[in-house]
This record gives structure tokens, sequence and C-alpha cells, in this order.
């Protein structure tokens, strides 16, 4: 987990304190052109912003979400215990057995109000922005197709993409600030055929 901006290097010199770790999980989906609806089953870390990608399906039964969870803690091994908290609405698809993988190393679920989206509001924020910034303006054919899109649209996410949240860094950080100097020269990198510009700074 990255740290929170704070400390005495915040603006205004204020100091800070953890809060508790709370991540997010919800559902979007996206038509095909062939008129199939996939459902993505994802993650946010609310400090860092990070994504997990937890699954594709056309049939997002209790039963699939329950074992994606289940992959979701495997694939985070030791890192699952930073979780503890994780706010989830109302939907059907999340059942006992789903809370019960969370509830088992002791992460507290926190259900949003019934029809209240805006209490999820950093989950549907990453809706919006992978809609407005790839899914908008792509055509999907399949679930193989939009496993590959999704993958490298979440890997730009959190590793490129800036966030005025924190401090301009993407959520899996950065290990040297950017600096703008005569000397240095950027490069760019297109990524999704084109439809989105990484650039990078080559001394």
């Amino acid at each position: 987990m990255i740290p929170r901006p704070g400390g005495p290097g915040r603006p205004g010199g204020r100091s800070w304190r953890p809060r508790p770790r709370r991540s997010a999980v919800d559902f979007f989906h996206v038509d095909t052109v062939f008129l199939r609806r996939l459902y993505i089953l994802f993650f946010i870390e609310h400090g860092t912003r990070r994504v997990h990608l937890a699954g594709i399906t056309a049939h997002p039964a209790g039963e699939w979400v329950t074992q994606q969870a289940r992959n979701l803690l495997m694939a985070l091994e030791d890192h699952a215990d930073i979780v503890k908290f994780l706010l989830r609405d109302r939907d059907s698809k999340f059942t006992a057995a789903f809370d019960a993988v969370f509830t088992a190393p002791g992460v507290r679920i926190i259900k949003t109000p019934v029809q209240a989206p805006r209490a999820n509001a950093i989950a549907e924020r990453w809706i919006s922005s992978a809609r407005r910034e790839c899914l908008d303006r792509m055509l999907i054919t399949g679930e193989r197709h939009l496993r590959l899109v999704l993958s490298e649209y979440v890997e730009h996410y959190n590793v490129h993409r800036p966030h005025r949240t924190l401090g301009q860094r993407p959520p899996a950080g950065r290990e040297r600030p950017l600096t703008m100097s005569q000397n240095v020269r950027v490069l760019r990198r297109d990524r999704l055929a084109g439809l989105i510009h990484e650039y990078t700074q080559v001394a």
C-alpha cells in the first residue's frame, strides 16, 4: 500500500493519522458488438486507488462471485491482511458465502444503503473513468477481447495514470518524481492501439 499524502510534507504542514484501510467491490457491464452483455467484477483500494480486476463473465452467479473473491485473496497472498473494511452494495450476487470469504480473515463488510451509488463513490468513479477513457471508445467483440483490453487499461491505471488524490502519482507509486529540464527527453508509449498515450522521461 502507498501511504496517503500527508505529514510534514503535506501542504500547510498539517499532521495526519492513518485511516482504516478500506477497499470496495462492485460490478459493471459492457455490451459487445454481438449484443452479448458481459459483467466485470473488480476491487479497488480506497487509500491507493489501486484496482484489481477479479473476473469477467456473462453469468455472474453467486457461486462464481464467491470463487473470484477466493482467487483474489490467494493472489494477494501476504498483502490480503491490509484490508480491514470491504464496502459493497446489496446486490444479491454478493451472497453470505462471499462475505464469509472476507470475514474469516477479519475483514468487516460494510453494505451501502439501497439505491445509493454515491455511497460507493470511489468504485463508481473508476467505472466512469474506465468507460470514458477506454470502453466507450472501442467496440468489444467478446469476453477474451474485453479481458485483454481491461487488463491493459488496469495496468495503465495502476502504474502510470496520475491522481490528484495521490499528489499526481499513480496508484502503484513512482520511484522518482518527474522533473522538467532542458536535458530530459520525453518518450511516448502508445497503448490499446494508440487510444492511450503514456509519457516517460529519459535522461
